[in-house]
């Protein structure tokens, strides 16, 4: 049988996974996005479904000062006696912390912090010790693994000391430890998190060391082929089956455009299978990675002959009282800028001051998962002068493409603005006709075209493309892709309302 990499499309990166029973949890990064860190539940792998996120409440996050790529980075996901436990780090906000819950799709706790410097935690369970281990260093290529004993009620750690240097002394981050057969096995993530990346093994009789490596380092790195699809493979966590097959989630892009290409759908979560030779985990018999991957069985109901990740649209017509799990605001959201209910039925933009370019602005997005798909919404809507409102394609403050309508000097028009780092033009500009607006986004590998309609009125005149290139990593620098969805700004503070009727995300083809 056979299924698609990745498993979960669009910026899902650091996955981390547990079981529990015949049931896998899944848990991103979610960098200054919220709510933070989104929560997976899967039979098999492959379908996951969205159940929530750890962080939902401001009280538990506070992303307010955040830099583009700042908050959240690397959570461990883990279960142990009846609790999930997640430990991640805060970056620039409140460090490495420390939540638990009974029901992940439930609610989480208030963050415990966790008193040691670095980054991407991890939590170890064995017998009655709890570790955590984490990345730290004077400088980001010179982290070395350290770790300390824990008290996961209440957070106070222990003296810490060094684990694991790497392989190549530079580099070394997201680390997870496990007990395999009565041998302690450590896995990191080395050579930076883009091209270079790799996943390394260790093993050791002890959980505090000292390991050694595997003679087969790195034992998974896509490093050294660059006509491969799939780049950047890395950050690795193992988890066991029912079945006792083993699996690696791990972390990979899909560049486009040849060399040196670029992606704009972020880092995503990708599946391979995982055998154990000579006691050493071997991914994928040692192979690449491919997007098509074939194995004798997966986890959960073994008939189907292939499987696939579902398509993820996103059909939301706001009549529930919270908005669809997939979207997500830049920081934390203003509440006065956003309701359900004024009018029922619809979701409502109230423009701030800030415009897309600032890091308060009022937008709500989910990634974009699909190279090839649609994206349309209609909106009611009479601009005062200079508010503005419609849909937005956003990477990050400084990288974003926009369809909407505003009004200049006394006349509505359609608008297609497009800013690129420090350039910003409005490619179309059109008058329209009446408060009713509807915008759409076709999105392709190579381009985004942004057309705007009005019933059945053709306005050909109101339609702009524009390279994907310039919304990727590649060229922002930063660690998410691209999101999608409505946006509104205005020259004063709770004027001129935009109600969007709904929201539509739909995979126009196979990937």
């Amino acid at each position: 049988m056979s299924y698609i990499n990745p498993v979960l499309p669009g910026t899902n990166p650091d996955p981390s996974v547990c079981r529990v029973g015949s049931t896998f949890y899944l848990a991103t990064s979610s960098f200054e996005y919220f709510p933070g860190v989104p929560l997976y539940r899967s039979d098999d792998l492959v379908s996951w479904e969205q159940i929530g996120h750890c962080f939902n409440r401001e009280s538990q996050l506070d992303l307010s000062d955040t830099d583009t790529s700042g908050g959240i980075y690397a959570p461990t996901l883990r279960y142990h006696d009846g609790t999930f436990y997640l430990v991640t780090t805060d970056v620039g906000g409140q460090g490495n912390v420390l939540l638990t819950a009974a029901d992940p799709a439930g609610e989480w706790s208030e963050p415990t912090q966790l008193d040691v410097p670095g980054f991407d935690p991890d939590l170890f369970f064995d017998g009655d010790t709890a570790y955590l281990s984490y990345a730290h260093g004077p400088t980001l290529a010179e982290t070395t693994i350290k770790q300390a004993t824990v008290n996961p009620d209440t957070g106070d750690v222990g003296e810490p000391s060094e684990l694991w240097r790497g392989i190549e002394g530079t580099f070394a981050e997201a680390p997870h430890l496990y007990r395999v057969d009565g041998t302690y096995y450590l896995l990191t993530a080395e050579g930076g998190t883009h091209l270079n990346h790799m996943v390394v093994a260790a093993r050791s009789d002890d959980p505090t060391g000292p390991f050694e490596a595997c003679p087969t380092n790195p034992i998974l790195s896509h490093r050294g082929h660059p006509m491969q699809s799939i780049k950047a493979t890395g950050h690795g966590d193992l988890v066991d089956a029912p079945d006792g097959t083993w699996w690696l989630v791990f972390l990979g892009i899909r560049q486009q455009g040849g060399h040196p290409g670029w992606h704009q759908l972020g880092r995503e979560t990708f599946l391979a299978p995982v055998e154990w030779v000579d006691g050493w985990p071997v991914v994928n018999g040692g192979e690449l990675i491919t997007p098509r991957m074939t194995v004798d069985s997966l986890p959960g109901d073994g008939s189907a002959p292939d499987r696939a990740a579902p398509a993820r649209a996103t059909l939301a017509t706001f009549d529930d009282e919270t908005l669809d799990v997939a979207f997500e605001h830049r920081r934390n959201p203003d509440e006065s800028a956003y309701s359900l209910t004024e009018p029922p039925g619809s979701l409502t933009l109230r423009g701030r001051t800030e415009s897309l370019g600032d890091s308060g602005a009022t937008f709500v997005g989910r990634r974009q998962a699909h190279f090839d798909c649609r994206i349309d919404t209609r909106f009611t809507f009479d601009p005062a002068e200079g508010a503005e409102a419609g849909l937005a394609l956003v990477a990050d403050e400084r990288h974003h493409y926009e369809i909407g309508v505003t009004r200049i000097d006394g006349t509505t028009v359609a608008i297609v603005r497009l800013r690129i780092g420090d350039a910003t033009e409005t490619v179309v500009e059109t008058p329209v006709d009446g408060p009713e607006h509807s915008v759409r986004v076709d999105a392709t590998a190579e381009e985004y075209r942004l057309s705007y309609l009005q019933g059945d009125k053709d306005y050909p005149e109101a339609v702009g493309t524009a390279s994907s290139k310039y919304l990727s990593t590649e060229v922002t620098g930063n660690f998410t892709g691209v999101y999608i969805g409505p946006y509104a700004t205005t020259g004063e503070d709770a004027t001129s309302p935009a109600s969007f009727d709904y929201f539509t995300y739909e995979p126009t083809a196979d990937e």
